[in-house]
């Protein structure tokens, strides 16, 4: 895969036919180029799994050739998975001052924080990279400052845009650098590889400030207590909720461990400066109703969340009930239908009313809609469109617009490993890809062993059986048989199943009644067929196995 050093190629491990987890590679002079680290989540496609990450291990096995990792900007679907993946990457990381700042919080938590050299790199700021000349570009996103990565090679300039949109008014943080963006075009441009999240979507995203005054007008018409969730790291939201709450003479409180980590680094580099600091969970409960405001976190429905336990009435500090608000200040992520719409159903069987952008101005989406993308398009006026960041509905749509656009569009998808000069661009070879998920301390293939197992035993359960046998190989004692989820404690069910358990080994011959396989082999099949006989399930069987 490496025979061709003298190329300038571009590799997504992730991110790309996928939403999430973007990691991607860029290759010059033998030298590798990671841009962005991200997390994802198993939403209803995978229920068994919280957070995934890519499979590094294509340029983990080339770590030697790997000169760093830039961030683009600090949210989880690109900061999310560098704790979880450096010790398969172990180079520098290049980041602005905000994602910096959020990075070593999470290095912190994993124990990394010694370990990891992070440069920080001004917002628009240039610097070198092995044999990679970059500049960052501001542009607007709903995090500080997001940046698109312009990538100088003596072969073509590429622009690798993270995420963005054009905001004429972000609240924080400058709009997008569209100056800049011309005169890169000017410049002369071989490949843009460009955000797809919203291509499907005509028009305009819409504009943060516009947010701003909704929620004001809105929030001051409110009683009771009012809570706002909102995506964690927006950090111009959370500053419009502070002086919404401010203007109608509410207190805010912060709920959530990631709000709370979010207004530390948003401070430490000098935003939210006209916001005084946040109440404490604790201190909520002292301030009158009419004048207490919630920042909390849940706005996806995560089962965990502040806002899920608030819901549920588990929370072990702030209620919500009859009179009360919520407002979800943020979009739903697909796949996450299912959880938000069980949080509202909780908070709405408590008499909480709720508000959503479906019929309030309160939220507005962080990446360009179609009209953006156009106007990106004459001002960059790139030779090839390499769409990234979205299904392969998004991808097809990006590329279709390009096309319009009079630019040639490449589509890839995680792997592909596309060849941008010498020559006409094309997918020259494939990388292996995968996910892997976070599980605890560690992580596993999302299709191993392990996962597999756990898919089992979540829908169709898991059945332990033991069973006692003497050196002759015969049945000591009752065999005991524990299925949760399958039969109740009282049902005896589990009882018949032991004895024909018993009844299976006590059917063999006396020589393979000396073989543990073989006992354990006729127990297992005994299980399965009384299980699949009484239950028309599958579940993932073990057998315990004692000689006395």
């Amino acid at each position: 895969m490496d025979a061709v050093t003298s190329d300038l190629a571009f590799l997504p491990l992730g991110g790309t036919g996928e939403i999430g987890m973007n990691l991607n590679l860029y290759r010059m002079a033998g030298k590798w180029l990671a841009v962005d680290c991200g997390i994802g989540f198993g939403g209803a496609e995978h229920p068994e799994v919280e957070v995934m990450v890519p499979d590094p291990v294509f340029i983990a096995e080339r770590r030697d050739r790997l000169v760093g990792l830039v961030i683009t900007h600090a949210h989880e679907d690109h900061i999310g998975g560098v704790a979880h993946l450096w010790r398969s990457l172990r180079c520098p990381v290049y980041a602005t001052p905000f994602a910096a700042a959020v990075l070593r919080r999470k290095l912190s938590e994993a124990g990394l924080l010694r370990e990891v050299t992070i440069h920080v790199i001004a917002p628009g700021g240039k610097f070198d990279v092995g044999p990679f000349d970059l500049q960052f570009l501001r542009v607007a996103h709903s995090i500080p400052e997001a940046q698109a990565l312009v990538i100088r090679t003596p072969m073509g300039i590429v622009l690798h845009t993270g995420d963005w949109k054009l905001d004429a008014t972000p609240m924080v943080g400058p709009p997008t650098d569209l100056e800049a963006l011309k005169a890169l075009g000017d410049e002369g441009v071989l490949a843009m590889v460009c955000d797809s999240t919203n291509a499907m979507v005509e028009g305009h995203s819409g504009t943060e400030g516009d947010v701003r005054r909704s929620l004001s007008t809105l929030i001051g018409s409110l009683r009771g207590r009012v809570a706002v969730t909102c995506f964690a790291s927006n950090v111009a939201r959370v500053e419009s909720v502070a002086l919404a709450a401010q203007d109608a003479g509410r207190s805010v409180a912060l709920v959530g461990r990631s709000l709370r980590n979010l207004d530390t680094a948003a401070r430490e580099t000098g935003y939210l400066k006209g916001i005084r600091p946040f109440m404490s969970e604790d201190a909520a409960n002292d301030v009158p109703d009419d004048n207490l405001l919630i920042l909390v976190t849940g706005s996806q429905g995560e089962p965990r969340s502040a806002l899920a336990r608030i819901a549920a009435d588990n929370h072990p500090r702030i209620e919500l009930g009859e009179g009360d608000t919520v407002v979800f200040s943020s979009r739903v992520i697909p796949g996450n239908e299912r959880a938000i719409g069980t949080v509202q159903d909780n908070l709405v069987r408590r008499g909480v009313r709720l508000m959503t952008d479906n019929d309030h101005m309160i939220h507005v989406s962080g990446h360009p809609a179609r009209d953006e993308l156009r106007k990106l398009y004459a001002l960059v006026r790139p030779r090839y469109s390499v769409p990234v960041h979205g299904e392969w509905r998004h991808l097809a749509a990006h590329a279709a617009l390009a096309q319009d656009a009079g630019v040639k569009p490449i589509l890839l998808e995680d792997g592909d490993i596309l060849s941008l000069a010498p020559g006409t661009p094309e997918v020259v070879d494939s990388a292996p890809v995968g996910k892997l998920v976070v599980d605890g301390n560690r992580l596993v293939p999302l299709q191993g062993n392990v996962m597999g197992a756990r898919r089992r035993m979540l829908f169709n359960g898991v059945v332990v059986g033991s069973i006692a046998v003497d050196a002759a190989g015969t049945v000591r004692g009752e065999p005991k048989v524990s299925a949760p989820g399958l039969f109740d404690v009282d049902d005896p069910e589990p009882a018949v199943i032991g004895r024909e358990m018993a009844q299976a080994i006590s059917d063999l011959p006396m020589a393979l009644r000396r073989d543990d396989a073989a006992l354990a082999d006729a127990a297992r099949a005994a299980m399965r067929r009384a299980l699949g006989k009484r239950l028309q399930k599958r579940p993932l069987v073990e057998l315990h196995l004692l000689r006395v």
